[in-house]
């Protein structure tokens, strides 16, 4: 009878994964490589690679630069960061997102920043998607219900592009 109720306890443990399990797969679902868009060309422009650091924060990095090179044929360096020590790192692979944490309730990552590496400021985020394949980044100056901010829409692709 004991070794019945053990068996049952773990099939049902196998066919109804624990809500932790649950609550990380909803929240992993952000990984993954996104296609963003020039704000007034409305062209392609990047791609960012989303991902889980080791501290369990979802963080992002470009990965992929429709221009990668300036007009002098140098690659394109974080050249308009306020901090001077930062302005010879290279756009490719720069860690633009930092620090989010998924919200459950809300169905969103938030309290994390991103990074413009065009003007060389950082705002807070949050971002959500508004399917499967498009995420809302938002990034705002203060709270998010100030209204001092922008929003942007990346679509998510399946691989790195060349």
């Amino acid at each position: 009878m004991k070794q019945t109720l053990i068996l049952a306890m773990f099939a049902i443990a196998l066919v109804f994964p624990s809500p932790a399990k649950a609550q990380n797969a909803k929240a992993d679902r952000i990984a993954g490589i996104y296609l963003t868009y020039d704000d007034e060309t409305l062209k392609e422009k990047s791609q960012v690679r989303i991902h889980k650091a080791a501290n369990g924060k979802y963080v992002g990095e470009i990965v992929w630069l429709k221009a990668p090179k300036e007009t002098n044929g140098k690659e394109k360096l974080d050249k308009n960061n306020p901090d001077p020590k930062l302005q010879s790192r290279k756009i490719m692979g720069l860690q633009i997102l930092k620090d989010f944490s998924y919200d459950a309730d809300n169905d969103e990552w938030s309290e994390g920043t991103i990074y413009n590496p065009t003007s060389g400021k950082t705002y807070n985020c949050y971002m959500k998607f508004e399917n499967s394949k498009s995420l809302k980044i938002r990034g705002y100056i203060g709270a998010a219900w100030m209204g001092l901010g922008k929003t942007a829409v990346w679509t998510k692709e399946e691989t790195i592009r060349k």
